[in-house]
């Protein structure tokens, strides 16, 4: 039996980013919230270099971005923002080896998906690299080598933690249909080819000697590809989730497919019963006719997207939210 298949997920996580600029409140937030599924958060309110592709990019292997008005730019060297990037990483890991003492058990850290980043990181001449094909295997390779690095870290930091590696791709879904808009607004990047999108998802996963999980909060999530992938898992927002989607739910937990089912939006908003969040789950389930038995199993529940827009004060509250649901669902499955 593999590694991946051995795996004991938790119950309850984050997707990734949480508001303010705190590393310390915010790890200490965070392992509070999920004692059993603790994660490496963003705090992208810091400026460039702490949001998720500025992160990302400072993880790049002899490849080097800078801010331009339009986003992030190729650039020869490292400069300030990439710098800067590093340096808050760094304090970020040290608040989470400092909450995260003694813990074993899975511990998750995100980094944006070859796809997203080829679709959001623009060539010195201003378009997206995801319209050179060679870019973008460069830009993959680039951002295997340095995941190896990154998580090879956060294994010295916590020694006891299983290692989860989140690659969040939201803009996967149009990178397949072609709706991403070349630097004019007047056209749209070529579709690419399902095949090339699934190999180099495949190269990029292949980096973690434990599960990697993907996260698209768009609809039309590809499930089946990115289980092809080798991903162990897909996070996605289930409010988003209708009828026609039942067959690709249903074949994705017949395939072993770990469900991240986000069930509180990433903004402030109202907050029902935690019982209540995971109705649409439970329906889902019957409809399908699958085991009750299985749903707490085959679930992790999380915030439907990041939570850098939120109130400090409602992201605290919506982490809680999730980790009582999954309770609930645990001690009541049926």
């Amino acid at each position: 039996m593999s590694e991946k298949s051995k795996f004991s997920w938790g119950q309850a996580t984050g997707i990734g980013s949480m508001p303010g600029g705190d590393a310390r409140e915010t790890a200490k937030t965070v392992a509070g919230s999920f004692e059993g599924f603790p994660y490496l958060a963003e705090l992208p309110a810091r400026g460039p270099g702490a949001d998720m592709t500025g992160r990302t990019i400072g993880l790049l292997v002899e490849m080097y971005a800078h801010v331009e008005p339009s986003g992030w730019r190729v650039s020869d060297r490292p400069g300030r923002d990439t710098r800067r990037g590093r340096s808050w990483l760094g304090e970020d890991l040290d608040a989470l080896e400092e909450f995260t003492q003694g813990y074993e058990g899975p511990l998750k850290v995100q980094a944006v998906g070859p796809w997203t980043l080829a679709a959001n990181l623009e060539l010195r001449g201003g378009e997206a690299a995801l319209g050179d094909p060679g870019a973008c295997r460069d830009l993959a390779g680039s951002l295997a080598e340095g995941l190896r690095g990154h998580l090879a870290d956060v294994r010295r930091r916590v020694p006891g933690a299983q290692v989860v590696l989140q690659l969040d791709e939201p803009s996967l879904v149009a990178v397949l249909r072609g709706h991403i808009r070349t630097a004019s607004g007047y056209r749209t990047h070529r579709a690419v080819d399902r095949q090339i999108i699934e190999d180099t998802l495949r190269e990029v996963i292949a980096v973690n000697d434990g599960p990697v999980i993907v996260h698209s909060c768009a609809t039309d999530v590809p499930f089946a590809l990115l289980r092809r992938a080798g991903a162990a898992g897909v996070s996605f927002d289930s409010g988003l989730l209708t009828e026609r989607d039942d067959d690709v739910i249903g074949e994705a937990v017949e395939g072993g497919l770990q469900l991240f089912a986000g069930i509180v939006p990433g903004t402030d908003t109202a907050l029902s019963d935690p019982a209540g969040s995971v109705m649409g789950i439970r329906t889902l389930w019957r409809r399908l006719g699958l085991n009750p038995g299985t749903l707490a199993e085959s679930l992790v529940l999380t915030p439907s997207c990041g939570l850098a827009g939120a109130s400090p004060a409602y992201a605290r509250a919506a982490l809680a939210h999730c980790a009582r649901a999954a309770r609930s669902l645990a001690d009541n499955p049926e």
